[in-house]
């Protein structure tokens, strides 16, 4: 197997959109989660691998760094939206990666209409893009969560570290 490098799988919205309807189109189950990513951890290379095997291919939503101001605060992100965006499409069971600007995703998960949304278990009761996923038979899995890894409670951890 040659793996794809992590930029060819980042892909504009506009694109991915199109993507989805070949896809459609060919018969492919598309799933789709998204996420910060702000720091990659454990944690999220097993929510990916999880989504992957939902289905025939998964597309990575990915809060631009925007996004996350609006829901973090100033002092996030970490990294920047090309370097997360890298580091998820370097994942090998992610087929794209898509950035979003909006604090919320759910006009994303509208655009591509998932055949399968894919969320955190620890988000059952705030899965965004659930109503409409449903709406159309499409389903939504909750992926188990890896206990006590977080990027907020590694952040927390590197600060109370260096005193700040």
């Amino acid at each position: 197997m040659n793996p794809r490098p992590p930029e060819s799988k980042i892909r504009a919205r506009a694109d991915m959109i199109r993507r989805r309807e070949r896809l459609r189109v060919e018969g492919q189950t598309v799933v789709f989660t998204n996420g910060c990513f702000d720091i990659m951890h454990a944690g999220h290379v097993s929510t990916l691998y999880f989504a992957r095997r939902q289905g025939d291919v998964l597309v990575v939503g990915l809060n631009a760094d925007a996004s996350i101001r609006m829901l973090k605060g100033s002092g996030r992100p970490i990294l920047g939206e090309q370097e997360r965006a890298r580091l998820v499409g370097a994942v090998e069971a992610v087929d794209y990666v898509v950035l979003f600007e909006e604090k919320e995703v759910d006009s994303l998960v509208e655009a591509l209409k998932p055949d399968v949304l894919v969320k955190g278990a620890d988000r059952a009761d705030r899965v965004v893009g659930r109503e409409f996923v449903e709406s159309y038979g499409g389903r939504v899995i909750l992926a188990p969560v890896a206990a006590g890894r977080s990027t907020t409670a590694i952040v927390e951890q590197v600060r109370a570290r260096a005193g700040a």
